[in-house]
């Protein structure tokens, strides 16, 4: 199995993010963000899923030639080969469809860390490298004729069998290996079609202001309330300046004397 690099982290929190400036963090931005798409749509990562698929279909042809070696009528060494085929395809099925499917729970890894990155900002002049239409394209394309290939075996693999021409493990044989091809295909067109989605809808859509990206946080102006809060209503129950000067100015005024009884 080839070895992958790991993941980048998300981005910190806003509470502790320590970029300088904005042009700091669009250089970081750039940078994950361009990594994360070679990981998913680079041409890298469309080889690697059509080896596993690759190696997928040839442990079910061998499963498959397995049972078709059960099916025939023969001797004790045929049985025998017939076991060690099955071993085999199984030994070579089992682990390529293990790895497929770590390589699609990676993939929903990597489209969440593409969202929370590319929320931070808006650069056009850098993202335009990452829209990548041509792989995007070459993608859809390449699934669109194994996904024709995997439906056309599953169709006519079946439908053109004959009773007492071709057996049972045979049919089952073109059908996975059709099953195959079509579900490599499915996972192909998901992924360019939600490239492009991203595309769309994080780097061509409305993004974040500056404010947000760089992790400033607003500062309230003094006593604590914001600005957009005017004077309080009547009737909610603050009191008003006025009624709190005159009740101070009432606490401060002199006492009056008792009036002086007449003579």
């Amino acid at each position: 199995m080839p070895r992958r690099a790991p993941l980048p982290p998300p981005p910190p929190p806003v509470e502790i993010r320590s970029w300088p400036d904005r042009e700091a963090l669009l250089a970081d931005r750039a940078v994950v963000l361009g990594e994360l798409v070679r990981m998913h749509v680079g041409p890298g990562r469309l080889g690697l899923l059509w080896m596993w698929a690759a190696l997928a279909a040839t442990g079910w042809s061998l499963v498959g030639s397995g049972l078709v070696v059960f099916e025939q009528e023969g001797d004790f060494f045929s049985a025998i080969g017939g076991v060690v085929v099955l071993v085999i395809g199984f030994g070579v099925l089992v682990p390529a469809v293990a790895f497929a499917c770590v390589a699609v729970s990676r993939d929903r890894k990597v489209r969440v860390l593409l969202d929370v990155w590319g929320a931070l900002d808006r650069d056009p002049e850098r993202d335009r490298r990452l829209r990548m239409p041509g792989t995007s394209l070459a993608w859809l394309l390449l699934s669109f004729v194994l996904g024709a290939a995997g439906l056309a075996l599953c169709v006519i693999g079946p439908a053109s069998a004959r009773p007492g021409r071709e057996t049972y493990g045979l049919v089952a044989l073109v059908m996975g290996v059709g099953m195959v091809a079509w579900l490599t295909a499915l996972v192909g067109g998901v992924t360019a079609l939600a490239h492009r989605r991203w595309v769309v809808r994080v780097l061509m859509g409305g993004g974040s202001g500056t404010g947000t990206a760089t992790g400033s946080v607003p500062v309230s102006p003094a006593g604590g309330r914001s600005a957009s809060s005017g004077h309080p209503r009547p009737g909610s129950g603050t009191p008003s300046p006025r009624s709190d000067h005159s009740a101070s100015s009432g606490a401060a005024a002199p006492p009056v004397p008792p009036p002086t009884p007449a003579s």
